[in-house]
């Protein structure tokens, strides 16, 4: 099955590639040309469960697979992504609206993904722990958990849906990947890279589902009792429900959500780099990235001047198609998307605000919009508007930025700039943020760092050592190697 050309996206299951047990399907329509971009297999209930019984048949053997093995599979996988990088994010493209450039740039860090996985799984070893007890030795030894379902989003599709299987196989996990119903070809696509690569039937599963199925198919994924770890890329919203879930049926969860990410331009900032970096933050990818920098908290003695700065670099943005290499902003995902950024910038207008660009839409393409004068009465100060906007917040002291930046719900990324990077680091360890960059924007990832937040912005952490945490269980072992006695 080739991705591109594809008549109909369909589940992987135990190394089969087969349509929904019901026959149905699902579209996908292009959020820029409105045609049909994507036909994908509607997955039922027992499609679910028939994934996750596949992938509990192929554990054992997968997870006494050596290491070695397993990592020279994600390694291949990786290579297969790589030479297929143009025909992916022409997909992307199609699918989900993401330009040309952003596609290449979701293929180059999943690729990194894929190599660094093994990396870091190798560097997990059994411990050894002091024992009270003459004679007793004693472990603490990190074993593959069992099946992983991992939950994939749309907005930087092979990213998350890399990161959501990544892990989890090189610690001897196997997976089942439920794809976002927007993006079936795509993450089918990260699937077919891995089995190509040479991972064993039943190890990689995949599953797509039309969104009216999506509640059933994915409680029937969580409460399946092969299912030990659930990781989940997406809203607060809907996190809370996949937490909800999970919950009842005692499953740990790794839940990355959404963000209001504050960017804090102090007094002594360089200027024009820290509007490079917002102007990067704001709009890349239109704003649908959860790290996407939504406020920028500035000092008002310099306010005027990076307002200024900031509009001129946003109001040069190239915007349109996004198939066209030289597209820098293409159209937000769908209606609900651009009328949710439209509501919040109208809002924020009607009271007071003022809209230094930006201007109306052209279908689903929302033109980058820098608001000022934002304050906390309008909605936009709080509700997470994951678009092209961005709300400027003016303060008189570093206290006060601290405070503005902590008075939200949610908590992922932050941004600092500084001349004074010491005194940043201060103020970064005072801000309710899983990350935090000084002088660089809020939009940063890379394989090999604990990447996640806090608050309403999830809990867990993806990538490096850190997700042996996550993907493994943790076990104590002992060894009584004399006699002992005992009290009766």
């Amino acid at each position: 099955m080739s991705v591109s050309g594809i008549a109909q996206q369909q589940l992987l299951i135990g190394g089969e590639w087969v349509g929904a047990g019901s026959g149905a399907t699902f579209e996908v329509r292009s959020p820029f040309t409105d045609e049909v971009a994507s036909v994908g297999a509607a997955a039922t209930v027992a499609d679910a469960r028939r994934a996750v019984d596949a992938a509990q048949a192929a554990f054992p053997a997968w997870s006494q697979t050596s290491l070695a093995e397993r990592r020279s599979i994600l390694e291949r996988a990786a290579e297969i992504m790589q030479e297929r990088q143009q025909e992916i994010a022409g997909v992307v493209a199609e699918e989900t609206g993401g330009t040309f450039g952003w596609g290449m740039f979701n293929i180059m860090l999943a690729t990194g993904m894929l190599r660094e996985a093994g990396v870091h799984a190798q560097a997990v070893h059994d411990q050894e722990i002091h024992s009270h007890i003459p004679g007793k030795r004693m472990l603490a030894v990190r074993q593959p958990a069992g099946v992983v379902v991992g939950i994939a989003p749309w907005n930087a599709p092979v990213i998350l849906g890399t990161r959501a299987i990544a892990s989890p196989l090189a610690y001897g996990n196997t997976v089942v990947m439920k794809a976002s119903e927007q993006c079936p070809r795509t993450h089918g696509a990260i699937i077919e890279c891995l089995q190509q690569a040479g991972a064993p039937a039943g190890v990689v599963n995949l599953v797509t589902n039309a969104l009216s199925d999506a509640p059933d198919v994915v409680e029937a994924l969580i409460a399946h009792p092969a299912t030990r770890r659930v990781n989940f890329t997406g809203s607060s919203h809907v996190g809370r429900i996949i937490a909800e879930k999970a919950g009842r049926h005692l499953k740990r969860v790794v839940l990355e959500l959404g963000g209001k990410a504050p960017f804090l331009v102090l007094a002594d900032a360089d200027l024009d780099a820290a509007a490079a970096a917002a102007n990067f933050g704001a709009f890349m990818h239109q704003g649908q990235i959860c790290m996407s920098t939504e406020r920028i908290i500035v000092d008002r003695t310099v306010a005027d001047a990076f307002s200024a700065k900031l509009a001129e670099r946003a109001g040069k943005l190239t915007v349109g198609d996004p198939r066209e290499q030289s597209t820098q902003i293409g159209p937000l995902i769908n209606r609900a998307a651009l009328d949710r950024v439209s509501t919040l910038v109208d809002d924020a207008v009607e009271k007071g605000a003022v809209k230094l660009t930006g201007g109306e839409p052209d279908g689903l393409v929302y033109p980058p919009t820098v608001l000022r004068g934002v304050t906390s009465e309008m909605r936009i100060y709080s509700e997470e508007s994951f678009g092209p906007s961005v709300s400027i917040v003016e303060v008189d002291s570093v206290e006060e930025a601290i405070r503005v930046a902590n008075d939200t719900e949610y908590g992922l990324a932050a941004a600092i700039f500084s001349a004074d990077v010491e005194a940043a680091q201060q103020v970064a360890r005072q801000i309710q943020s899983g990350m935090c960059h000084i002088n660089d924007a809020t939009v940063h990832d890379e394989p090999q760092v604990p990447f996640g937040g806090v608050k309403a912005s999830g809990w867990g952490r993806f990538g490096g050592e850190w997700a042996a945490e996550e993907f493994t269980e943790l076990r104590w072992i002992t060894i009584q190697d004399e006699p002992r006695e005992y009290p009766i």
